[in-house]
């Protein structure tokens, strides 16, 4: 980045163009009386702000605002084709993906079936551009960063991924480097159960809560650690990968040894159907219409948590996941009534509200930040 002294009237034009590009940002197109009573400064300085982030490439005219006391004013929005990201979310059997700009706008999700084809991290990173791009109709040479959701444990200082089944053809070391190296664009590989907790924190249910663990229940099921609105990754990444926590419940062939034997999609399979197979769309929906199911999920539930809660303390307790948005909110209350109220005294038990694709919210989350950050960097300061 080039050093511009403090004080200096280069600096000071840098840092009010920074701010009116935030102010754009937080609060959509605005006039140039509106920026400059938004910003304190005058109109002709707000003027002045909007034709430098004009000339940038940064800003554009959006449209006229009539006024009843003088002539009709122009408004001005951040340009959302000239930074663009793709949020992806690895499943076993497709890749779902969609285009994110600075403005956070709603783009179509797709889905790119796998199977059959030759898998690596940048050839299922590129079909999900090239996807993505042409779903949202913009050029996928816009597209700079790209966030990752996979159903593994990431330890980002060593590049490395581990705990996975649904990953074919991807490296346990250096995905993320193969991805940026191909294709020449940021690469953030993250747990998909993180993203998911990350979109609770930013629109779900736990907008306010100091602190709360997310439970994903699906296939496969972990925990999200939302501390102070900071995800708890761990020494190596592995930090909510409760599946391989080993519990206790039943004798003999009914034994269960850890909490994916008890809570993992062929669990839930077993106690809805009688024998275990792989969860599928008409699984998750029989959940609903199965009262008992859940009363004895609910169990599951609080068992797997009670090591958790013992731990970490969380104000607040999600259940999100296909199993349990299926289940629905008797599951939640079932599961409060299980867990010792001597033990959590103020802990609040809540069904996400996010219900479509949390992963791919959670990472349209992380990438605004990324992009504003960027085209931040692409203020003039000279």
């Amino acid at each position: 980045m080039t050093h511009i002294d403090p004080g200096t009237s280069t600096w000071l034009r840098a840092r009010n163009d920074r701010a009116a590009l935030q102010l754009l940002l937080a609060h959509g197109p605005l006039t140039r009386a509106q920026l400059g009573e938004l910003s304190g400064m005058s109109k002709p300085t707000a003027g002045q702000m909007l034709t430098r982030l004009e000339r940038a490439h940064l800003v554009h005219r959006v449209g006229e605002v009539s006024s009843t006391r003088g002539p009709t004013a122009t408004s001005y929005g951040v340009r959302g084709d000239r930074i663009t990201g793709i949020a992806v979310s690895m499943h076993a059997d497709t890749i779902q993906a969609m285009l994110v700009d600075a403005l956070g706008t709603t783009f179509p999700i797709v889905e790119i079936p796998v199977e059959g084809l030759e898998r690596s991290p940048e050839r299922d990173i590129r079909a999900a551009i090239e996807a993505a791009s042409r779903a949202a109709q913009l050029d996928e040479h816009t597209v700079a960063v790209v966030a990752v959701g996979v159903q593994a444990a990431v330890w980002r200082d060593r590049d490395s991924i581990s705990l996975t089944n649904t990953l074919p053809g991807w490296p346990a070391e250096g995905s993320r480097r193969r991805i940026e190296d191909a294709l020449d664009v940021e690469a953030i590989l993250e747990n998909d159960v993180n993203l998911a907790t990350m979109a609770e924190r930013a629109s779900g249910v736990a907008k306010e809560a100091s602190s709360f663990a997310l439970l994903w229940l699906g296939d496969g099921i972990g925990v999200g650690v939302d501390l102070d609105g900071v995800i708890h990754r761990g020494a190596s990444g592995r930090a909510g990968e409760i599946g391989y926590l080993a519990v206790h419940e039943g004798n003999g062939e009914a034994e269960r040894t850890d909490t994916t034997d008890l809570l993992g999609g062929p669990a839930v399979v077993a106690l809805l159907h009688g024998e275990s197979s792989a969860l599928d769309a008409d699984d998750v929906s029989a959940i609903a219409t199965d009262p008992a199911a859940i009363e004895v999920l609910a169990g599951r539930v609080a068992l797997a948590l009670d090591p958790v809660l013992a731990v970490l303390d969380p104000a607040m307790v999600v259940l999100g996941g296909p199993t349990c948005l299926a289940a629905g909110e008797s599951l939640s209350a079932f599961v409060a009534t299980r867990l010792s109220e001597a033990a959590h005294p103020e802990l609040d038990v809540r069904l996400s509200s996010i219900e479509v694709s949390p992963v791919l919210v959670g990472a349209r989350q992380l990438l605004v930040e990324q992009i504003r950050t960027r085209l931040e960097a692409r203020i003039p300061v000279d």
